[in-house]
């Protein structure tokens, strides 16, 4: 049954099962969609500005130079953008490829959300945490949804 642990406020003869692989996952999504998040605002900074530095990266992200600059070594471990001292941010071709799938799916998830009646500034608000989460299985529904109407 996997290991148990009991819960909190809970009598001393109930454990509840705790899921082993839950927090790894959970990390695992975390860092993908703060990867999506990343190249994609890089993205949008390059079509609008030209390039994408770092404290325009940091500042629409809404977080310090520092953990801007710890994200894009990640970032370039991972191969997704380039980075040299003093110089713009680039995207690979793969991190080029993850900032269109994000839009993508960013684009399908609030057209979606406006097709039910959400005011468009709340479906791009909401569009932007759903992104994430939505399954591809979920995304083509939208899509069937959407051709329908």
């Amino acid at each position: 049954m996997g290991a148990m642990k009991r819960a909190r406020g809970a009598s001393i003869g109930r454990r509840l099962p705790v899921r082993r692989g839950h927090s790894e996952r959970r990390r695992h999504d975390h860092a993908q969609e703060l990867a999506q998040d990343y190249v994609e605002m890089i993205a949008e900074l390059i079509a609008k500005n030209g390039e994408a530095r770092l404290v325009d990266l940091a500042r629409g992200l809404g977080v310090t130079h520092v953990t801007a600059g710890q994200t894009l070594r990640r970032l370039q471990s991972r191969g997704l953008v380039k980075t040299q001292p003093y110089r713009s941010i680039f995207l690979t071709s793969a991190g080029r490829s993850l900032a269109k799938e994000s839009r993508e799916r960013h684009d399908l998830v609030a057209r979606f959300l406006t097709a039910l009646g959400v005011p468009p500034g709340i479906a791009e608000s909401d569009a932007e945490g759903i992104e994430h989460h939505v399954s591809t299985e979920t995304l083509a529904a939208f899509e069937k949804y959407l051709r329908r109407s």
